[in-house]
């Protein structure tokens, strides 16, 4: 019997790409919804496999679907699935973990170079109405990377090409990463600390490439900020709950830290009342000018990379659904 995929957002002009990977064993509905709970009832049940990019899914969404098999989120991250709920439907839930592993990296490091080097901090110095002399800055920002310590919170895929990057410019990298297997820092060529404690108490440069999870949540706090050395940068291009935003910003305008590069926030997109860091950084308010970088959680886009979380997902629902055996399983214990 020939399965049906639903897609339930408006993601692409055609389907060509999913015509050509699902053969005529797998049949494909496309909908465009704002979220999984206005899909109609009739879609609903005859649905085998879900792709979901930015939709959230919960257990009353999951309820709707008698026959489904399969959810894909498209993309690495899966917080916003509740796979509790989906493996007690014995639903498995997979995601695509290796479409924007570069980009992101490249983005870390572009976001901590941008700082580090005074590039945004020029820029925004260069373009005021009364610009700032023609002359470098003396600012806790401008290091040589070579006497910095480069720390990397999550040595996964991201975390690992981020670690090769920030070698390549010379930083000396530390990692912590409490779920790596005794060794992993070896093959990257990198030191390992055992507690976060020790990693931010040792870290001029942050960089985090954690997943969102109840143990990561809220867990690089003001405490863990106010270990930093003084003159700090922070760079988070994971996903914004894991930072306590509003202890950036009091550390930021304080001068504890001498910079912030944000990809992600705790509300995406941001809605009223907007984090303070936002509000001073829209405000270009002087104490963030040139010391903070917000981009709109963009890191992990390429046209490559968008094409390649297309084919990726799709091969990776048909493994699910027709196999030879399912890959990139996030219920482990399903299976």
């Amino acid at each position: 019997m020939v399965k049906t995929v639903l897609y339930a957002e408006k993601l692409y002009d055609n389907d060509t790409v999913e015509r050509e990977v699902f053969g005529p064993d797998l049949r494909v509905v496309w909908r465009n919804v704002g979220d999984l709970s206005q899909l109609e009832e009739g879609d609903c049940a005859g649905i085998d496999g879900l792709m979901v990019m930015r939709h959230a899914v919960t257990a009353e969404h999951l309820a709707r679907f008698p026959r489904l098999a399969c959810v894909v989120r498209m993309g690495v991250g899966y917080d916003k699935i509740d796979r509790k709920a989906a493996a007690a439907r014995k639903v498995m839930v997979c995601n695509v973990p290796d479409y924007g592993t570069t980009e992101v990296a490249d983005h870390a490091l572009a976001l901590a170079l941008s700082l580090r080097r005074g590039i945004a901090l020029h820029l925004e110095a260069q373009r005021r109405p009364q610009p700032a002399p023609w002359s470098y800055v003396r600012d806790p920002l401008l290091r040589r990377n070579g006497v910095q310590t480069f720390g990397i919170v999550g040595l996964g895929r991201i975390g690992t090409a981020a670690a090769l990057r920030a070698k390549a410019f010379q930083f000396r990298v530390v990692a912590y990463d409490p779920y790596m297997p005794n060794g992993t820092e070896l093959g990257v060529g990198v030191e390992r600390v055992r507690s976060l404690e020790a990693l931010m108490e040792q870290t001029d440069t942050l960089s985090i490439h954690a997943p969102l999870t109840p143990e990561t949540r809220g867990m690089i706090s003001r405490d863990m900020l106010e270990r930093m050395p003084k003159g700090g940068v922070v760079v988070n291009t994971a996903r914004g709950p894991i930072v306590d935003v509003d202890a950036l910003a009091e550390l930021l305008k304080r001068g504890h830290l001498a910079g912030v590069g944000l990809d992600v926030l705790p509300v995406e997109p941001p809605v009223e009342p907007i984090p303070e860091l936002l509000r001073a950084y829209r405000a270009r308010e002087p104490w963030c000018e040139g010391r903070l970088i917000i981009t709109p959680h963009s890191a992990f886009f390429t046209p490559e990379a968008w094409a390649d979380t297309r084919l990726k997902a799709a091969e990776t629902m048909r493994a699910a659904l027709l196999g030879p055996r399912p890959q990139n399983v996030i219920t482990p214990e399903m299976f």
